[in-house]
């Protein structure tokens, strides 16, 4: 895992590296084992920092040239299979002499013999890469399928500049620091920002799949992202080659594919080991570890005190059962509030998962004893493990049944008497005219942002843009997960890996995000996902073939720690400095009444808003982290 950061000049120019120096040592938690630039005389500079994973030897350094000096690349991230490219290379005759033996050089190997799309497409693995062609005088950028690494990217002028983090592009010195109000918009609806948004106007994330090519002299209106991979067409294809057979048949495809992918995952040359807390998706990756692994596997957990919020036992049952070196520890309160002062340097724009606290905890503790953990994320996005998958449909066939202008008036009703808790709930419902629209309701954290951010229109994402939509044959069930997969996993769950594991300069990597998995869950049936109002069935199958059900059948908690009570608590005043009336209009970002409101309402313990006031708050305090 590194970080990688550049400029490109588009048009010719006279070009340093003067200013790569600083971007990369802005990232230097991602890759704190070795740094390193290249530039081309006119045109491009390449930064990386580095942290050996594979091939610890100079043969790894980077920026890296290809054999014959045609291509010079920036990456970050895994390709796990690049030891089968290499003999698929081999077989051809299109192998250089091998210096050494990185994935890195693998790629470039690739690249010279196959082309940009060919190779991407026979990739299996991780990666935000930049790639200079130094025949075509082309610069490259690619991201992985599935949005595992960050990509930024975007235009200074006739300057493209790109990196892993937005704290890297803000060295250089044509970097203008403007917030994207319209950006702000959608950050209070979901708690990040959706990619393409970033915080900053004129920046770019580039969406998962996607690369971009951008040629000297090309117009910066014609430069335009193309896909090499969409999940939209993998959820098409594998619905329409549903797995046939038995249902043991099919729980042993998912299995052997499970075990391969974490088999290629276990290839390291550092200390590895894997998140462990005790749920269905982290328990079965551990169990196939363990099973691959001559000796006991690290795990890793942490504990809360908070009844209610603590898995920690649930973990160390598993551990035991599993025989794995076990590492657990428990945290105060303090411990975590210690970390929220961090939270702004740690997420280069504002994020508001407040499961990134404890995610920084653990990553932390991982970090004492390895530089790579495993982890089980993505298990409830592609194989039906969120409750709303469950009760949505039914709760929507039942509220679909009223006419659309009779839940209208029953709502603007209701609104004008006091409401908290599942009563509003049920009015934002009532007012939806479609169970699309219901969904949107039901995960926006604002439900109308605009009333509280100052001069902003909600631009177009995935969520409000029907024609970009999965096709799902009508299965309500399946359409929302497309669409968590696309948006929550990728720039919710995703980036507080990403963000929480690099700051500690630890890397995570998540078997269940293999394409080749991701493809395969779309082919098994969904009464195979969930089955009795039990989500992940056909991962709970695989998963008592290694570890008794007693251990793992129990109410789904996730991974979050007690911000409600919080901030009626230990983190009163400092909310109530960053969200002080005269404090929200000198800034003039947000209508102070809105807020104001709810804050006070969460005080007096009229209603759960802490979802909505952790996305104000980590705002203000990135704002404040600006200077």
């Amino acid at each position: 895992m590194c970080g990688i950061a550049g400029y490109f000049h588009s048009t010719p120019s006279s070009i340093t590296d003067r200013h790569v120096v600083q971007m990369v040592q802005a990232i230097n938690k991602r890759g704190p084992d070795g740094s390193g630039t290249w530039t081309d005389d006119a045109q491009i500079v390449l930064g990386h920092a580095r942290l050996a994973i594979q091939d610890l030897s100079p043969a790894g350094h980077q920026p890296m040239e290809s054999a014959n000096g045609r291509y010079v690349i920036a990456f970050n991230g895994e390709i796990y299979n690049h030891q089968t490219l290499r003999k698929s290379l081999e077989s051809q005759f299109e192998a250089p002499a091998w210096r050494g033996r990185s994935d890195t050089e693998t790629l470039l190997a690739c690249f010279n013999s196959w082309g940009v799309e060919k190779t991407l497409q026979a990739t299996v693995g991780m990666f935000a890469i930049a790639l200079w062609d130094r025949v075509d005088n082309k610069l490259v950028l690619a991201r992985d399928r599935l949005g595992e690494k960050p990509l930024y990217w975007g235009w200074l002028g006739d300057i493209l500049v790109f990196g892993s983090e937005l704290k890297a592009l803000k060295q250089h010195p044509d970097f203008k620091s403007t917030v994207d109000r319209n950006a702000l918009a959608l950050y209070l609806r979901h708690n990040y920002v959706p990619a393409p948004y970033s915080i900053y106007e004129g920046i770019e994330k580039l969406m998962p799949g996607h690369y971009v090519s951008i040629s000297l002299g090309q117009k910066r209106e014609s430069v335009k992202p193309a896909y090499f991979w969409s999940y939209n067409d993998a959820v098409v294809r594998g619905l329409d080659q549903p797995l046939v057979g038995s249902e043991t048949a099919i729980v042993d495809a998912l299995e052997l594919q499970l075990a391969e992918s974490v088999g290629m995952q276990m290839l390291s040359d550092v200390p590895l080991g894997a998140f462990l807390s005790g749920g269905v998706d982290s328990s079965l990756i551990v169990a196939l570890m363990q099973k691959q692994s001559r000796r006991p596997i690290k795990t890793f957990t942490i504990g809360f005190s908070e009844a209610g919020f603590n898995e920690a036992e649930h973990a160390l049952a598993v551990s035991r059962h599993l025989g794995t070196e076990h590492t657990e520890i428990y945290i105060q309160p303090k411990d975590a509030l210690d970390v929220i002062p961090h939270l702004p340097a740690i997420y280069c724009e504002p994020f508001a998962d407040s499961s990134q606290i404890p995610t920084f905890l653990v990553s932390q503790l991982a970090k004492q004893q390895v530089t790579v953990a495993l982890s089980g994320d993505a298990g409830d996005e592609l194989f039906g493990g969120y409750n709303p998958y469950q009760f949505t449909p039914q709760a929507w066939n039942h509220v679909s049944k009223v006419p659309v202008s009779l839940r209208r008036l029953a709502a603007s009703s209701l609104k004008l008497l006091p409401l908290r808790g599942r009563v509003e709930k049920l009015v934002d419902i009532m007012n939806t005219p479609t169970r699309e629209d219901f969904y949107r309701q039901m995960i926006s954290h604002w439900k109308d942002p605009l009333v509280a951010v100052i001069d902003a229109k909600e631009p177009a994402t995935l969520l409000n843009t029907p024609t970009s939509w999965p096709s799902t044959t009508g299965r309500y069930e399946e359409w929302m997960m497309a669409m968590d997969a696309q948006t929550y996993m990728v720039d919710d769950i995703l980036v507080k890996v990403d963000r929480a594991a690099m700051a500690n300069s630890l890397e995570t990597r998540v078997p269940l995000l293999d394409h080749r998995i991701v493809e395969l869950a779309w082919r098994i049936p969904l009464p195979m996902k969930i089955r009795e109002g039990v989500g992940k069935w056909v991962l709970r199958e695989v998963l008592y073939r290694h570890v008794p059900r007693q251990l793992i059948e129990r109410p789904k908690k996730g991974f979050s720690i007690p911000i409600a009570s919080w901030l009626r608590g230990p983190l009163r005043e400092w909310a109530e400095n960053l969200l002080s009336e005269s404090r929200l209009r000198q800034e003039g970002f947000f209508h102070p009444a809105p807020i104001r409101q709810i804050w006070a309402q969460h005080l007096a313990g009229h209603a759960d808003y802490s979802s909505r006031l952790w996305g104000v708050l980590m705002f203000q305090a990135w704002l404040e982290e600006q200077g």
